[in-house]
């Protein structure tokens, strides 16, 4: 038994892990509110409209051993992922948003709220958002301020303000800054005229104003108490819901964004990979596939039609992702498109190192594909060859990778504005270091073409 290092600043209670099932611990300081939500049937209803995580409650007996004892427990489904926002697409985030605000506004037509709104609070289920922390939601006391105005400007609107009109992806800047990005660093970057917006003078202009006076003053009370009738809430959320619902994607080219359409292959070449992939899938059955350099998904798809329970798909081009999450969403796909720069992925970090898990820690993977992918990681970023297959056998025990060579197309477009320093990069090497990690199960070179796809199994 352990707790989940990412829910400790709650008193009201704690996420238990133990022999692989997911607790809620509820303490005697969120008894109240729990047990308030509960009665009025608000839990319940949340649930039905798929907007909150389902829950079971049984005997806290079954956590005899805890540290306070809790005074309910409640069992939830173990999610396929868990992700967090700097690994999300344009669209995951914006849907996220959408689904934090419709879930308050449906709480306080119940005569509840929530008491923070991080966007740590949602994770996927697919492409669907899902609420996740049930001790968030308490009765709401008419006329208190919306305390957590600031934490979902710099959580859920600052970055989407950045990337929609600035066109300037936040995930980098949002994994280092792990609270999101503040009102006060997003306003100078924004022009006269997108300032002019009334949501932007209201969350943007205005607290950044708010926060700049409270530094000159060095007031103990960062923002003055603003009494707020349930209607000015509700209007002041449906304002921001119609603001982000309105929010694009930049509609600028990306680098990869074509690659499944513009690439050395033909539709019959294709097909081979497809088959591979459906082979290899049909074969191990896996309960989670990672795709990695998924681009829009067509081989995520296969692994889908295949048997693959979920898949997780990862790419650096966010105009690929934005393609995958739309497809996925449209067909409500068990699949995750996910950002993913594979030289510097998501690491352990927050609180003592532990807050948020790496990459690594939250990898269950029972198989994965890595098509077209291995030379960018080689040839673009300069990792010796034996080090990039060593960290994609490591995502899971059995799989597939594509290699292409040097005479390939697109390799030769990533040699073409440099010098070849990569005299270690040959389909011999590749061989002998997936056969050093583990057991080469087959393999099939592309006909015509400079590919060989090799499948590995090291369990």
């Amino acid at each position: 038994m352990y707790y989940d290092p990412g829910s400790y600043r709650d008193p009201a209670g704690r996420v238990v892990i133990k022999d692989g099932r997911v607790f809620r611990a509820v303490f005697e300081a969120g008894r109240d509110t729990f047990e308030a939500a509960l009665a009025a049937g608000v839990i319940d209803r949340s649930i039905d409209r798929t907007q909150l995580l389902s829950m079971q409650e049984i005997d806290p007996e079954a956590l005899a051993s805890m540290e306070p004892s809790p005074c309910h427990l409640l069992e939830h489904p173990r999610l396929d992922f868990v992700s967090y926002p700097y690994e999300w697409c344009f669209s995951a985030l914006k849907s996220a948003a959408l689904l934090h605000l419709d879930f308050h506004l449906d709480l306080l037509a119940d005569g509840f709220t929530l008491s923070d709104a991080t966007a740590y609070n949602l994770q996927f289920k697919g492409t669907k958002p899902v609420f996740i922390d049930h001790l968030s939601i308490v009765p709401y006391v008419e006329g208190e301020p919306w305390v957590p105005q600031r934490q979902f400007t710099m959580q859920f609107l600052a970055p989407l303000i950045l990337w929609a009109k600035k066109g300037i992806a936040p995930n980098p800047w949002y994994r280092g800054s792990l609270e999101g990005i503040p009102p006060e660093d997003l306003l100078p970057m924004l022009s006269f005229r997108e300032k002019l917006s009334f949501t932007v003078i209201a969350h943007i202009v205005g607290q950044s104003g708010l926060q700049k006076r409270a530094i000159r003053s060095r007031s103990e009370n960062r923002q003055p108490v603003v009494s707020l009738t349930r209607k000015r809430l509700e209007a002041i959320l449906i304002g921001l819901r119609d603001y982000i619902a309105g929010l694009s994607p930049p509609g600028a080219a990306t680098v990869w964004g074509d690659y499944e359409t513009n690439n050395s292959y033909d539709a019959e070449k294709r097909a081979v990979k497809h088959a591979f992939v459906a082979k290899m899938v049909a074969e191990c059955r896996p309960g989670q596939l990672f795709d990695v350099g998924c681009n829009s998904g067509d081989y995520t798809q296969t692994a889908i039609d295949n048997g693959a329970g979920n898949v997780v798909g990862f790419d650096f081009d966010f105009g690929a992702l934005e393609r995958a999450f739309a497809r996925f969403s449209a067909s409500d796909a068990p699949v995750l498109p996910l950002w993913l720069d594979a030289t510097n992925p998501s690491p352990a970090q927050g609180w003592a190192g532990m807050e948020r898990m790496s990459l690594a820690q939250r990898s269950r993977a029972d198989s994965m594909i890595a098509l077209a992918f291995i030379h960018h990681l080689a040839i673009a970023r300069n990792v010796p060859l034996e080090m990039a297959v060593d960290w994609l056998v490591s995502l899971a025990p059995t799989g597939i990778i594509e290699f292409p060579d040097k005479a390939d197309p697109m390799v030769r477009k990533l040699l073409s504005t440099r010098k070849d320093i990569f005299p270690g990069y040959t389909e011999e090497a590749f061989v002998s270091a997936v056969r050093a990690r583990a057991r080469v199960v087959e393999s099939q070179r592309i006909e015509g073409g400079n590919r060989l796809l090799l499948r590995y199994d090291r369990t």
